[in-house]
């Protein structure tokens, strides 16, 4: 994942890695569900191993819920950061949630990493990307 790519995750942990404030829209109280690159690799992986018999849509991602104030609360607790939240208007079109519904047995998987985990890993990877960043600048 880009540092950049402007989603919530990577802006949070950005944000907060900086010890910029961290931009939550709204009230921060509309819910995401967030899942680990790794849980949903192993999902596609037992999807592509199904049979011809399985048709149509299959969801994957991850169920547990969290509010968007949650998730700036566990990015800058993970990073150590002295980071602020500031509120900016909801936009009109965003969900109040976000949920897959995953209940289908059919490929015997749910997802494994637990959010902090995965955000804690993402933070070290965003470091490991800045500190190669300055190296290659110092250079």
């Amino acid at each position: 994942m880009h540092p950049n790519d402007g989603r919530v995750v990577s802006n949070f942990i950005v944000q907060a890695l900086r010890s910029n404030d961290i931009t939550v829209y709204g009230d921060g109280m509309q819910t995401r569900s967030f899942c680990y690159v790794d849980d949903l690799v192993e999902g596609l992986i037992r999807l592509m191993e199904t049979g011809d018999g399985v048709v149509g849509s299959v969801n994957l991602g991850n169920p547990d819920e969290f509010t968007i104030r949650q998730l700036a609360e566990i990015a800058i607790d993970i990073t150590g950061s002295a980071s602020k939240t500031v509120h900016r208007p909801l936009p009109t079109d965003d969900p109040k949630q976000r949920q897959p519904d995953i209940t289908q047995e059919l490929l015997g998987w749910r997802p494994t990493v637990p959010l902090r985990v995965g955000l804690t890993k993402m933070a070290a990877y965003f470091e490991l990307l800045a500190r190669e960043a300055a190296i290659a600048v110092a250079v």
